[in-house]
């Protein structure tokens, strides 16, 4: 929390502009979209996992979605495609980690290329425009509701959801203690593959939801879209507070840590940094967080 308050005051004593009602709801509606993602990633870091393919998730998901309504279909079956979809997708990774026993880094560094490379089978290398007007789909990216942006309401209500998962419920309990100590957690009886499967199904539904935000806003699906989203979302997490080893962090931390990387990013564009620029300033965040979590560890 002081990270942020210090950057935002930075930031704002450097440009005037940041501090306006417009700007400020600009950065959220842009931070929803990663801190959605990063929520489903505080699970998998929580379990001492890691999801690198939730960026290449996001943009086969969201394809499916364009691709679903620009033949017709209305948003909300779509919508529940796209993110039953991701959840497979996610489910996937899960069960090559547990069933598979391959690394979690390896077996999504696989599936991220597998999942993007399905991506530009299915679109062609192309992306998909004609999508709906439906009012409900333009709602879902571009609307507000009482004067908040959509996607930001979205992101508030899945935040609270899965803070009372984590802090009250067993499911919550239980993903602490695996990450704490796997073995431990074996012999209490709990059922470690099946929490893992429904995490990694969680960061893939999440991604999904992530991509639908994304074409609504855009009207249209890249299937480039949502590549190094991983990073960002990451570095949201660590930032937050939870620790790579697994075990300790929150959900609450993860969306401190987004907002973080969202006023940077915002702050950077404002004061015309070179995008190039802005790339090593957000390296050197990212290594900054990780050398932090090792320092606590």
């Amino acid at each position: 929390m002081i990270g942020l308050v210090l950057i935002v005051l930075i930031v704002s004593a450097l440009n005037a502009d940041f501090l306006t009602i417009n700007n400020l709801l600009n950065v959220l509606r842009q931070v929803s979209i990663n801190a959605l993602i990063a929520f489903g990633m505080t699970f998998v870091i929580l379990t001492g996992g890691i999801d690198l393919s939730v960026g290449s998730m996001l943009a086969l998901s969201s394809a499916v979605v364009a691709q679903l309504m620009a033949k017709g279909v209305s948003f909300y079956p779509a919508l529940l495609i796209g993110i039953v979809a991701g959840a497979i997708m996610g489910a996937f990774n899960g069960i090559m980690i547990t069933k598979g026993k391959v690394a979690p880094f390896i077996a999504t560094l696989a599936t991220l290329t597998i999942f993007r490379g399905f991506t530009l089978v299915y679109t062609d290398g192309s992306p998909i425009t004609g999508m709906s007007n439906d009012f409900s789909f333009q709602l879902f990216g571009k609307g507000y509701m009482f004067g908040i942006p959509v996607p930001v309401v979205t992101m508030l209500v899945v935040f609270l959801f899965l803070l009372f998962v984590l802090k009250k419920t067993v499911f919550g309990r239980q993903t602490y203690a695996i990450g704490g100590n796997e073995e431990a957690s074996i012999l209490a009886g709990i059922k470690v593959d099946r929490i893992k499967v429904i995490i990694y199904s969680i960061s893939g539904a999440l991604s999904a939801l992530a991509g639908i935000i994304l074409i609504s806003r855009l009207n249209s699906a890249d299937p480039n879209a949502g590549t190094s989203y991983e990073l960002d979302a990451i570095a949201a997490v660590v930032l937050g507070g939870t620790s790579l080893s697994g075990g300790k962090g929150s959900i609450w931390g993860t969306l401190i840590g987004a907002l973080i990387i969202g006023v940077l990013n915002n702050g950077l564009n404002l004061l015309n940094v070179s995008p190039f620029y802005q790339l090593v300033v957000k390296g050197f965040v990212i290594l900054l967080a990780v050398l932090i979590d090792r320092k606590k560890s």
